[in-house]
C-alpha cells in the first residue's frame, strides 16, 4: 500500500508542476493540454509519465530537443516522498487526506515563491477554506486551539514585519495565519521555530557562498512549508523530546 501511495504522489506531483507553471501566469489548471514551454507542441501521454519520461527523453523535449527543467522530476519525486512519509506517519484515512491536500498546496506555494517571490492569495485561501471545512465536518482540534494557531501564526510574523520594517512578506503572514488554523497553537509555534532555524542556516550559507547578495530577497515560503510539514507529522514527538531533554517533564 505504501508503494501505491508513493506512485499516487508521483502522479499528483505531475499535476502540481502544471499548477506551479500556470497559476502565476493566470492560466487555467482545469483544462488544456500540457505543452512544451519552448516549442508549444502538445505533449502526449508518453511524454508525461512522472520521472520515467524525463529519463527516457534524457531531459529534452521530444519535438524541439530543448532541455526540460530538472525541477519537473524533482517536484514529482518530492511529492511521492511526502505522500509516502504522510502515509507511514498518519494512521487514519481522513487525516491522511486532510494533510496530503495541505502538503500538496504547500509544494505549489514553495516553488512559486522560489520562482516569483510570491505566494498567491488563492492558494492561501484554499488552505484557509480547507482548514475551516475540516473544523466544521471532522474537527481534529477545538475551535479555541485552531483560532489560537491562526492568531499566533499570522500575529508573530506580522510583528516581525513591523519590527523589521518590511523584512517579512505579506504572503508569509497570510500563509501562517491559514496554516495555523489547521495546526493549532503548539504546532504553529513549532513550525515557525523550525522555519526560522532552517531559514537562518540556509540564508547564512547562501550569503557566505555568494549565491545570494545581502540585499537580495530569499523566499521564506519554502521554509514555512517545511516547518508546517514537520510539525504536522512529528510535532508531538519533537515537543515531548524537548520536554524530556530539558527536564520539564
Amino acid at each position: 500500500m505504501a508503494l501505491l501511495v508513493f506512485v499516487l504522489g508521483l502522479l499528483i506531483g505531475s499535476f502540481l508542476n502544471v499548477c506551479i507553471f500556470r497559476i502565476p501566469n493566470r492560466e487555467t489548471i482545469i483544462y488544456g493540454t500540457s505543452r512544451c514551454p519552448h516549442c508549444r507542441n502538445s505533449l502526449g501521454a508518453l511524454d508525461l509519465i512522472p520521472v520515467i519520461s524525463y529519463l527516457v527523453l534524457k531531459g529534452n523535449c521530444r519535438f524541439c530537443q530543448s532541455p526540460i527543467s530538472w525541477r519537473y522530476p524533482l517536484v514529482e519525486l518530492l511529492t511521492g516522498l511526502i505522500f509516502y512519509l504522510g502515509y507511514i506517519s498518519i494512521g487514519e484515512l481522513h487525516l491522511l487526506i486532510k494533510y496530503l491536500v495541505l502538503f500538496s498546496l504547500l509544494i505549489i506555494i514553495s516553488f512559486i515563491d522560489i520562482d516569483r517571490q510570491l505566494i498567491p492569495n488563492q492558494l492561501v485561501l484554499a488552505i484557509l477554506v480547507w482548514g475551516i471545512g475540516w473544523q466544521l465536518l471532522a474537527p481534529e482540534l477545538s475551535w479555541q486551539q485552531s483560532l489560537l494557531g491562526a492568531i499566533l501564526g499570522g500575529g508573530i510574523l506580522l510583528l516581525i514585519a513591523v519590527i523589521s520594517k518590511g523584512g517579512m512578506g505579506g504572503g508569509d503572514i497570510k500563509l501562517m495565519f491559514a496554516a495555523g488554523l489547521v495546526l493549532g497553537g503548539r504546532f504553529t509555534v513549532l513550525a515557525l521555530f523550525i522555519a526560522c532555524v532552517i531559514g537562518a542556516f540556509v540564508g547564512g550559507f547562501l550569503l557566505a557562498t555568494g549565491i545570494k547578495k545581502r540585499k537580495e530577497p530569499i523566499p521564506f515560503g519554502p521554509f514555512l512549508s517545511l516547518g508546517i510539514f514537520v510539525a504536522s507529522l512529528w510535532g508531538e514527538q519533537l515537543i515531548q523530546l524537548y520536554l524530556t531533554g530539558s527536564g520539564l517533564r
